[in-house]
């Protein structure tokens, strides 16, 4: 009977966001893929937990995942970590996770602090509909075609940087995108946890001279609404006419007008009189 493959969510910052659960688990796993085991072990000695590690990053996942998977197989249970938040947002548990499925093997999450829902929360940015793009892509081509793909985008934006990647980020986006509503939050849940609100022309040119530090969520406003083209009043009035026509009496009809092309129904039912 095989084991199980659990999606551990860790602090992002304050370890005390470490949820119980996620102790137990770890506690009652066979064996730990981490990321980094540096940064993990820091982790397990706060809360005195030993398991054996074993890395699983972005340049060994081909290799390390097949054999991870195979000793789940064979009945170990495994808790996959990253650095910091869930593990498969944006990192290549992600491609573990996926090869579990494939292999039949049971996968359950644990979940724990996330880096961008959390930005997105305290930035105060339209969060009804968003999209997460992660980091941006390092080759020159491949990100200004990624970026020209995000023009038309009329959801909140949200990506991952490097502080020291920063600068160009926000030059690159500002170029393509023009002036953006935009936010910066910075080191969640540590001390120095800062949300910048600006824009991001001016986050562009301010940000070329001074450097920010910690790990960064950056938050971009999608692309304005095109605004529709006015009717004259007397088409919103030929419109009313056509309800008219379909059944509906002249009031009703100019009211439906007037809130659909924003005019004064009483205009709109004047006109509709003057046709009789």
């Amino acid at each position: 009977m095989s084991g199980t493959l659990y999606v551990v969510g860790t602090p992002i910052g304050n370890l005390g966001d470490f949820s119980p659960r996620a102790v137990e688990v770890l506690e009652g796993c066979d064996f730990i893929a981490a990321e980094d085991t540096r940064v993990t072990l820091k982790l397990l000695n706060c809360f005195e937990i030993k398991k054996p590690m074993v890395s699983y990053f972005e340049h060994n996942r081909f290799e390390r995942g097949p054999i991870i998977a195979d000793r789940i197989l064979s009945g170990e249970s495994c808790a996959l970590v990253t650095d910091a938040g869930m593990p498969a947002i944006s990192d290549p548990g992600e491609d573990l996770v996926r090869l579990c499925h494939e292999k039949g093997i049971k996968v359950e999450s644990v979940p724990g602090p996330c880096a961008f829902t959390t930005a997105l929360a305290l930035s105060g940015m339209p969060s009804r509909r968003f999209t997460f793009e992660g980091f941006l892509p390092v080759e020159k081509n491949e990100r200004k075609e990624h970026i020209s793909s995000l023009l038309g985008e009329k959801r909140t934006m949200i990506f991952y940087e490097a502080p020291h990647k920063l600068s160009q980020t926000l030059c690159d986006l500002a170029d393509a995108l023009g002036d953006r509503e935009t936010a910066i939050v910075r080191e969640i849940t540590k001390i120095h946890e800062q949300v910048i609100r600006t824009t991001l022309c001016a986050a562009a040119e301010k940000y070329s001279k001074e450097a920010l530090k910690g790990e960064i969520v950056l938050i971009i406003g999608g692309a304005p609404e095109e605004e529709k083209e006015k009717l004259s009043l007397e088409q919103a009035a030929e419109y009313a006419k056509e309800l008219v026509n379909g059944g509906e009496s002249k009031s009703d009809a100019a009211k439906i007008a007037a809130k659909e092309f924003g005019y004064k129904k009483g205009d709109i039912y004047k006109l509709l009189l003057q046709e009789e």
